[in-house]
């Protein structure tokens, strides 16, 4: 036993990090109960869609992040754990299926989903990646994260029934629905809860969710109608897996995909995506976790990153939404974490995790409204308006486009037509004050393809 932890410490550098493996064991169980809300919340929301399944997403999401988080563990050996992302999914489900100016099918959004993974995978592998994020300002950047969480916090709310379209125009609910006050509690909780210190905060949203889960229960059978219960209808694990079978690899319907004159704006947008998720989170807790040297570098960087855009290729066959490093990675590396064991022990629970769907029936619709998960959209959407600090305000070029970037991805009800529009303003402004020469080239082409998809899509 003893010359086996000796292996296990060798082979993910632990104690030359300045960890300890029970250390590891415990920041991966911490991680999981902490990212372990998205399984639900994720079928939930692409659930939505037309044709898809909601048991087959959440099984599918449980073993693509599995997957991802033990090739994390092994090749990038390093403590970010990886599970579908809450903007990604938001997007595909509420844009990319339900708008009306692009009404993909589900085979055809995981079709896109399964292209732009493989691009994001072809850009990683080249230095392409690194250039792409390095062409982009960082206060533009800013808007980008923060017009992501203007969205889903919209979706969030609707989800819970507090603000409504059935007029055409967003409304506020007159708060008699006891569905709609159980998402509203659940809301302000989370609030709450995120601002305790420790652990207690890092967990809000899957403390939040669970408390949840028991008012509603006990309400419920108080009989209290709209509350949410569990169902006996998805017992059976080996019709369960049948359904996650059905939907796997459901991801090449190429000619009526491209057919569709949206589809490359929506891969590209989904590219550029994936590409700001998965590089900021590493950035952001490289430091934290040893994963970046002393100049801001990353160590086996390549590595870190091949692992990150291996979700990113497997999504789209398992039939999910894109999987990357979450910042709720955080977490662990808060309480000591610095090898690729934490992700490896989340990726087993995820696994585990997709036998156990019946017992996550409990967080299915109530008459349209998902109050259990649709909470935790508004807490992430707030919590990504934090970037909003690393925008230049005093340059009114920046301040301009970040406000495109942001208003209009919410009324647009599309995060790249907000993107599109932002980054055109952006590089026309730029033109027009003299200031253009200073703009990298990158720019310029993102901005002229989506000029390019805007004429498109007005003519055709």
């Amino acid at each position: 036993m003893k010359k086996l932890i000796q292996k296990i410490d060798k082979l993910f550098r632990v104690s030359e990090r300045g960890s300890t493996i029970s250390r590891e064991l415990i920041a991966g169980v911490i991680v999981f109960f902490a990212m372990v809300y998205i399984l639900p919340v994720n079928a939930g929301i692409l659930g939505s869609i037309p044709d898809s399944n909601m048991t087959a997403i959440f099984i599918g999401t449980a073993l693509c992040s599995a997957i991802a988080c033990l090739v994390m563990g092994f090749v990038g050996n390093a403590p970010l754990v990886l599970c579908t992302g809450m903007s990604m999914n938001s997007y595909i489900a509420y844009t990319v299926c339900a708008s009306s100016k692009m009404a993909f099918t589900w085979t055809e959004a995981l079709t896109l989903v399964f292209v732009s993974g493989v691009i994001f995978f072809v850009i990683t592998i080249t230095p392409l990646r690194q250039w792409i994020v390095n062409a982009i300002p960082n206060s533009i950047k800013g808007a980008i994260t923060a017009s992501l969480g203007a969205f889903i916090a919209m979706i969030g709310l609707k989800g819970c029934g507090i603000i409504s379209f059935e007029s055409g125009l967003p409304t506020l609910d007159t708060f008699n629905n006891p569905t709609v006050l159980l998402g509203l509690g659940a809301i302000l909780l989370s609030f709450a809860l995120s601002q305790a210190k420790g652990i207690l905060g890092k967990l809000s949203l899957a403390i939040t969710m669970g408390i949840t889960v028991i008012v509603g229960l006990i309400l419920g059978a108080c009989g209290v109608e709209g509350m949410p219960q569990f169902s006996t209808s998805y017992s059976n694990i080996a019709q369960n897996f049948g359904a996650f079978f059905d939907n796997f690899g459901k991801c090449f319907d190429f000619a009526s995909t491209l057919a569709n004159v949206s589809a490359v704006a929506v891969i590209f947008s989904m590219v550029f995506v994936s590409l700001f998720d998965a590089t900021s989170t590493l950035i952001a807790v490289g430091k934290d976790c040893g994963v970046l040297d002393a100049n801001g570098q990353l160590l086996d960087g390549k590595k870190v990153m091949m692992a990150d855009a291996t979700g990113a290729l497997l999504c789209g066959l398992f039939g999910t939404s894109t999987v990357a490093p979450l910042a709720e990675s955080s977490i662990g590396i808060s309480v000591g974490a610095k090898t690729g064991i934490t992700p490896i022990v989340a990726g087993l629970l995820f696994a585990l995790s997709s036998l156990l769907y019946p017992a996550f029936t409990v967080f299915a619709p109530i008459n349209g409204l998902t109050p259990v998960t649709s909470f935790a959209l508004v807490s992430v959407g707030a919590s990504m308006f934090k970037s909003l600090k690393d925008i230049d305000w005093k340059d009114p070029i920046v301040a301009i486009t970040s406000f495109v970037i942001v208003i209009m991805s919410v009324l647009s009800y599309s995060i790249s037509d907000g993107l599109g529009m932002g980054l055109i303003v952006y590089s026309l402004l730029m033109l027009v004050t003299g200031k253009g020469k200073s703009v990298s080239p990158v720019i310029y082409a993102i901005g002229g393809f989506f000029l390019v998809n805007f004429v498109l899509r007005a003519i055709i």
